[in-house]
């Protein structure tokens, strides 16, 4: 028996019933030889944590675009503290740590530069949304076109991260609802930081229920997660707890979100996606070899690839290529 096979052996012993198990994926799109040592969803994870599109979220905005501070997340450090708190509650009620861990990872691989800034500019020239992004990358664009080939229950779990998503498994849910848990804590300490936002400014009512501090309102939504999804075949919140949070969700969107202080520059960004798209559109032969040979597959279209190449820059990346073709020489030393 190989290392693989003991270890798909010890998860029929020890996690939940409504786990999803390595031995049963649904498999690749395209077949492989099984690794000796790693089930499936461990493949998958390393896949991700290696890819180019990875790396590159440490270079992308969560919230505040180009933020003086080191301090301020960004798309990688957002990635790992909702794997973090995936994880943790995947733990607490045995489903599978490797599969959570791997969506966590791989849930924003599409997302532009400049934030949801760059995702509204795309989508408001070309369809896009940064969580069907995320499985083109994995799919079609990673490894020069020939994409990382997940399993199913990954790509699902990416696919369906949003609000309006529908995860087929409980690792899928545990993600969706990670996300959230993240963003909505370490966007309010960010805002903080920023001097956008007090934590008295916080409605008091909301502190009460979920705490007056990041790491209280942290402990208390992951341990109700834990405690009312314990033993049920679905992940859920108390509805004090899940009211409260969607509150506070509402509440950072009219202060933080959509607060000109903190987004006041995002006009900018927005203009600046814009022209670049709307140039390559007419220099396509500025792309990268990969993406000329891309347009004419089944499926593409020039709008796509084009799409497909500004989501994957980093924000220093895309003013780069703003500044080259736009700026004046001189203007730009």
């Amino acid at each position: 028996m190989t290392i693989r096979e003991q270890l798909e052996e010890r998860e029929l012993e020890y996690l939940s019933p409504y786990a999803s198990f390595s031995r049963e994926s649904r498999g690749r799109e395209r077949p492989e030889q099984e690794c000796d040592i790693r089930p499936v969803f461990q493949r998958d994870r390393d896949r991700i944590l290696h890819c180019k599109a990875f790396r590159r979220m440490k270079q992308k905005t969560q919230v505040f675009l180009q933020p003086k501070s080191d301090h301020y997340r960004t798309r990688l450090t957002h990635t790992l503290e909702v794997s973090q708190n995936a994880r943790t509650i995947a733990k607490a009620l045995r489903l599978n740590e490797d599969l959570v861990e791997a969506i966590a990872l791989g849930h924003d691989l599409g997302h532009t530069p400049f934030g949801h800034a760059g995702e509204r500019a795309l989508n408001s020239v070309y369809h896009f949304a940064h969580n069907e992004q995320s499985v083109r990358v994995v799919e079609y664009i990673e490894r020069q076109g020939k994409g990382l080939n997940l399993t199913w229950e990954v790509r699902d779990g990416i696919l369906n991260h949003k609000t309006a998503g529908t995860p087929h498994t409980l690792e899928g849910q545990v993600l969706r609802l990670s996300d959230k848990i993240a963003y909505i804590n370490h966007d309010i300490d960010d805002a903080v930081r920023g001097g956008i936002l007090t934590e008295e400014e916080i409605p008091k009512e909301i502190r009460n229920t979920l705490g007056d501090t990041g790491k209280r309102r942290l402990d208390t939504m992951v341990h109700d997660v834990i405690v009312h999804s314990m033993d049920r075949p679905e992940i859920l919140m108390s509805e004090e707890v899940g009211q409260a949070m969607k509150e506070l969700r509402k509440f950072m969107f009219y202060h933080v979100y959509l607060n000109p202080k903190a987004k006041g520059e995002e006009d900018k960004a927005v203009d600046l996606i814009h022209r670049l798209y709307e140039y390559y559109l007419t220099h396509l032969e500025l792309l990268p070899e990969q993406f000329l040979h891309a347009i004419d597959l089944p499926g593409n279209c020039r709008e796509q690839i084009v799409c497909d190449y500004i989501a994957g820059m980093t924000d220093n990346y895309a003013v780069k290529k703003y500044e080259e073709y736009f700026m004046p020489e001189a203007w730009s030393k």
